[in-house]
């Protein structure tokens, strides 16, 4: 026959305390005394008592629950994100509730019913939400603490980066190596999703050019549509202008993926004829050698996980800038 399970009224029988006293002992609450919670730490190791993880969620009126909320998780960004914040709360017992908004009108659907989900959970992390858009606080819409991941969000922890300092750093780069016709292989603006980061990283293209002395030509401003096909695409749309640019700046890596194969497939060399600049760092850009500005997104899921946890535990709210450091490789780099 299995053993039956040990419960914390056995403990209170063995060690002559109170039921109460037993469960605030084993739940390292205050008011017991160092020698009774020593006692019945040492009856439940004894005894070899397990408490049900459910009960024990109950007892201490927390969830134990982290809501996490982004766009799609499928793509590059908010799926890097995720494994770091996923990796904190594991070890510090959490689960994690996970809301995606992947079609028109997912966003605003979360957004108005906000309160109800923040039931369920004790704080959340929104990454790329953009709910500082619509004119409010953290406090409009959530009665949680809350982590926001690439906005500023009034009430709310922020972890950011300078979009418009770190494209015009890359194209920088690019003019440092000689290049004065740069294209720029831009990400549109998404449907219901009013991210910020297409124009500032647009504006920081212009910025470079400008300080350097060098007029913006809109004809080698393309549309990538965020990915490798679109970026192959744009690049072959550059290839057409009368005087194409000798170097690329493109925001982000899916789209550089593409300007890279459109590159060898017109057979031109990288970077002896088109120098090529991403932004991210995808897990990939080192293997193809691209050269991009790295966004550390899994140290930044790290950063927001530890971050709710700390305002859960009663710390204020924190606005932390993230650097963007170029990672220089063979795409832009002579030799190798």
């Amino acid at each position: 026959m299995s053993r039956r399970r040990a419960t914390i009224k056995d403990i209170a029988r063995v060690t002559g305390v109170s039921v109460a006293t037993v469960s605030r002992a084993l739940r390292d609450l205050p008011n017991v005394a160092p020698a009774t919670r020593s006692k019945v730490v040492a009856a439940a190791a004894e005894l070899q008592y397990e408490a049900h993880p459910h009960a024990a969620r109950l007892a201490s009126g927390r969830t134990w629950t982290i809501g996490v909320v982004a766009p799609q998780f499928g793509t590059w960004f908010p799926f890097r994100a995720l494994g770091g914040i996923n990796s904190v709360f594991a070890r510090s017992g959490y689960d994690v509730l996970i809301s995606m908004m992947a079609a028109p009108g997912d966003r605003r659907r979360f957004l108005a019913d906000a309160r109800s989900f923040c039931r369920r959970v004790d704080g959340l992390v929104v990454i790329d939400t953009f709910v500082s858009a619509e004119g409010y606080s953290a406090e409009a819409f959530f009665d949680r603490p809350v982590v926001a991941v690439g906005e500023r969000l009034a009430g709310a922890s922020s972890i950011t980066i300078d979009n418009r300092a770190a494209a015009r750093r890359a194209c920088e780069h690019l003019l440092e190596r000689g290049h004065e016709r740069i294209g720029l292989v831009e990400g549109p603006r998404l449907e219901d999703l009013p991210t910020p980061v297409p124009e500032q990283r647009r504006l920081g293209y212009r910025d470079a050019l400008r300080t350097a002395g060098i007029g913006v030509d809109p004809e080698l401003v393309v549309d990538g549509g965020w990915t490798a096909a679109g970026g192959a695409a744009a690049l072959w749309r550059l290839l057409e202008h009368p005087r194409p640019p000798t170097a690329v700046f493109c925001m982000s890596d899916e789209m550089a993926f593409g300007v890279l194969r459109a590159a060898a497939k017109r057979g031109l060399s990288v970077p002896d004829d088109l120098a090529i600049v991403g932004f991210d760092d995808h897990d990939l850009a080192e293997a193809l050698g691209l050269t991009t500005m790295r966004q550390a997104v899994d140290e930044m899921g790290v950063q927001a996980a530890e971050a709710v946890m700390a305002m859960i535990a009663g710390e204020p709210v924190r606005e932390i800038t993230w650097e963007v450091p170029l990672m220089v490789r063979e795409s832009t780099s002579f030799g190798g």
